[in-house]
């Protein structure tokens, strides 16, 4: 029986204690260079993160809810357009398409993937369907080529909500590059995270990164020419500097993150009867970003992990269709039942880059312990 540890459902300071040196000299080479606002350090990012997803471009923001609103902004999406998106989601993804007057619909997701489901969203298209807004829950790619199929069939823009999903592949491409733009955060515990806020939007379409470009920094070329009507949602400076120094360690750390999922799998695999794992679509790599199990006994397994210095969680509790900020949609409970099972038994096991395998037994003893092994 391996000795009990605590162990935190992320440790972003083992992370930065690794890389303190790149992280500090990036942070005191923007305070030296006092270019504080879309500095040179923010191109570089841009440019370093376009080449790790495989896109012509990379526009950095202030947010990942900034990259979902201002990509949808930019497709112009707005009062009267419908967006199809899951509700087993954060809800900065409704969020956005509230923000710019759209209507969402939600989708059922697939049973195993936690995913969009293509024959849910066709089922739900009607003329004011615009958009569809798949997301890599957990960092699992949905089922990109048939919603690439359904939007070239019916005239529609699938934007990826990537913002867990940083390096995940879909058939060998990496997420970013399988829809028409796809919308990145680098909200601190993300698998590449800044020290505070970020985003990114990325796209093969120059069109649609110069419209982003212009509505992240007030619609303006110059400082004082003003081409349309935009907002202050910029990257900081410090962090696209962090972030680039990060970049440079994001496969190795998803490398890690993958090996972890697959010793959690090979770990919980004589407990299938009682709790189910993650499944991976044979054509997939997921990024890894939260490691989920599914239980019936989801709650009690959560008090006894946390008594035992266990960092387990639980997203999302609440679907979107079922939250008071989306009352006015009109859903009610049983309008979604697989989104609903799953956010009633789906739990969130500690994963991290620089977890041990001491620490990944104690998170398997406690479950074995609860289980009555």
């Amino acid at each position: 029986m391996p000795t009990q540890q605590t162990v935190p459902l992320v440790d972003l300071h083992a992370q930065y204690v690794l890389i303190r040196p790149e992280i500090d000299a990036a942070i005191q080479s923007v305070i030296t260079r006092s270019a504080f606002i879309m500095g040179p350090d923010v191109r570089e990012f841009e440019a370093r993160f376009a080449e790790y997803c495989t896109a012509s471009f990379a526009v950095g923001v202030a947010s990942g809810t900034a990259a979902l609103e201002l990509t949808l902004r930019a497709y112009g999406i707005g009062a009267g357009d419908e967006v199809i998106t899951s509700a087993h989601t954060f809800i900065a993804t409704a969020e956005a398409i509230s923000a710019v007057g759209a209507h969402p619909v939600f989708a059922e997701i697939d049973a195993q993937t936690y995913t969009l489901d293509p024959d849910a969203v066709a089922a739900v298209l009607t003329p004011a369907t615009r958009a569809v807004l798949p997301v890599h829950i957990y960092g699992q790619p949905a089922d990109m080529d048939r919603l690439m199929h359904m939007a070239q069939v019916h005239d529609l823009t699938v934007i990826e909500d990537a913002a867990q999903a940083h390096g995940a592949l879909w058939y060998g491409r990496r997420v970013g590059t399988l829809g028409h733009a796809a919308c990145f955060s680098f909200y601190p515990g993300k698998n590449l995270g800044a020290y505070g806020d970020a985003g990114a939007v990325t796209t093969d379409d120059a069109r649609i990164a110069e419209q982003v470009s212009l509505l992240r920094n007030h619609g303006r070329h110059s400082k004082y020419l003003h081409d349309i009507k935009g907002f202050g949602e910029r990257i900081d400076t410090l962090q696209a500097a962090i972030l680039t120094a990060k970049l440079r360690h994001l496969e190795a750390w998803t490398a890690a993150r993958r090996r972890l999922a697959a010793r959690y799998t090979e770990l919980l695999a004589d407990y299938q009867s009682e709790i189910v794992l993650p499944f991976v679509h044979a054509n997939a790599a997921p990024a890894w970003h939260l490691y989920v199990i599914r239980t019936q006994q989801r709650d009690a397994l959560l008090d006894h992990l946390n008594r035992s210095g266990i960092g387990a969680g639980i997203h999302y509790p609440t679907p979107l269709h079922l939250q008071p900020a989306y009352a006015d949609l009109g859903y009610v409970r049983g309008a979604l039942p697989v989104t609903e099972e799953v956010a009633d038994t789906c739990l969130s096991l500690p994963i991290f880059p620089e977890m041990t395998d001491a620490q990944q037994d104690s998170v398997v003893a406690a479950i074995r312990t609860f289980l009555g092994d």
